[in-house]
């Protein structure tokens, strides 16, 4: 795709182009900050896998001590700390939630871009048709196909957050497997 800037006066200019180059743009900026992100998550897990050996280590060193108030107020706390470290790693799973649906936008701006660049599918709805079936289809969670079903059946981006949230709230106490 040649360099061709908006600003001039360009004869090679075209709105196509341009569209192609920002949906570029696009998935390139999540598809790395979901890869910055991921070193640090990463980075995260191993030091709450550490802390756990570690509060371990502590809580058997604690249990071989003689009963005592400060003793048994040691091992409360670590339990405690346990406690902490494992809503941390329930968090991390939302994390990865999340991730998932960031790969799917960058994956879903690539493909456009390839259907906007060629001309044959640009005007062609068949094409259109079968792309967006491609994206609903590669969608292995209830909440992603609800927001794209709600996009389609007309809905505005409240409108379908707003499904998303509502059936959220009715599945609160049930984990989404992906």
């Amino acid at each position: 795709m040649p360099h061709s800037s908006s600003k001039k006066n360009d004869p090679d200019w075209s709105q196509k182009r341009e569209t192609v180059k920002l949906l570029s743009l696009s998935a390139a900026q999540v598809h790395d900050a979901l890869k910055e992100a991921d070193t640090s998550v990463n980075t995260l897990t191993e030091s709450f896998t550490a802390m756990v050996d570690h509060m371990q280590a502590i809580n058997d060193h604690l249990l071989s001590l003689e009963s005592s108030e400060a003793r048994n107020s040691a091992i409360a706390h670590c339990f405690q700390t346990s406690d902490k470290i494992q809503a941390a790693v329930v968090a991390f799973q939302f994390y990865d939630r999340m991730q998932q649906c960031l790969e799917h936008v960058a994956s879903n701006l690539r493909s456009l871009s390839r259907l906007v660049e060629n001309s044959e599918c640009l005007h062609n709805p068949k094409d259109w048709q079968d792309f967006q079936e491609g994206i609903r289809a590669r969608y292995t969670m209830e909440s992603e196909k609800l927001l794209f079903d709600a996009i389609f059946q007309g809905k505005s981006v409240d409108e379908a957050l707003a499904l998303k949230e509502a059936h959220q709230q009715s599945q609160f106490n049930n984990i989404e497997l992906f």
